[in-house]
């Protein structure tokens, strides 16, 4: 019986891992990484056949990428997320281009709206870096109307942030019984997800491109503002840090296509159209 007791499994606090995932997104300056993704919103909201007048969520919107890019082909759109300070950067970007757009604090896992109320959802990096992934993909369904479309960008395993993640994770775990992030770049958990109630479920890998100056600048970049490498760099004493910055540069230079000069690593990703039924 001990043994069986001890073998089951640990059970996430997704509320303990919420409250610190709160504070590592608050941390740094996700806006200056953010608005480098800008190209991955247009993408989807082509991917995604977004018209005019249609009501469209942004959930886990982050500084606003997916938002701003429904707001550009005039769809009714409400950009959500759970920090405050992220949404206040999509505002003031919104606001900059003179587009109409509904803020509101929420959490993905518990979406303060109607069944149906959307006929779009979209998340560009933003709902697979919540907790409780099922729970994430009901809500996102819920709100939903029938017929209606989600439109995701996910890092994949394989990919550079993917590999990003593991690195490190071998130097900061994450919680135990968590479920990667990652997955939800995978066509296997998408289908478990969503495969209930969606009537069709297209994916397409692409990759975004990492452009920087020189792997210093990107760990620069990513340490002073990144949340998750900012919180990973001063969770580590000094010997720590150094251990995971140079795993960090040995797989920025392994994926560098960008010659001596410069630093090119392609990120991929899964662009996600779901229909539901």
């Amino acid at each position: 019986m001990d043994q069986a007791v001890q073998s089951r499994p640990a059970t996430p606090d997704f509320a303990a891992i919420k409250q610190r995932q709160q504070a590592t997104w608050a941390s740094g300056d996700f806006a200056v990484v953010g608005t480098t993704l800008q190209i991955v919103g247009e993408s989807l909201a082509e991917a995604i056949d977004l018209r005019a007048g249609e009501r469209v969520l942004d959930v886990a919107a982050g500084n606003g990428n997916a938002t701003l890019a429904a707001a550009r082909r005039f769809a009714d759109v409400t950009s959500t997320d759970y920090v405050p300070s992220l949404l206040a950067k999509g505002r003031a970007r919104a606001e900059a281009e003179g587009l109409a757009v509904t803020f509101r604090t929420a959490d993905v896992e518990d979406l303060p709206f109607a069944d149906g109320a959307f006929d779009i959802v979209l998340s560009t990096y933003g709902c697979m870096f919540a907790p409780d992934h099922a729970r994430t993909a009901s809500e996102m369904q819920r709100v939903t109307r029938a017929g209606g479309r989600i439109g995701m960008a996910n890092w994949t395993p394989e990919g550079f942030i993917g590999r990003l993640f593991k690195v490190i994770g071998a130097h900061v775990p994450p919680p135990a019984g968590l479920k990667s992030p990652a997955l939800w770049g995978t066509e296997a958990h998408l289908h478990t997800l969503f495969g209930d109630v969606a009537r069709n479920i297209h994916v397409q890998r692409k990759f975004f491109n990492f452009r920087y100056a020189s792997t210093a600048h990107w760990m620069q970049i990513f340490r002073d503002f990144y949340g998750p490498t900012h919180k990973a760099f001063a969770a580590l004493d000094a010997v720590g840090q150094q251990a995971l910055a140079r795993d960090v540069t040995a797989l920025l230079d392994e994926l560098n296509v960008g010659g001596p000069n410069s630093l090119v690593v392609p990120g991929e990703y899964l662009e996600v159209v779901i229909t539901k039924r």
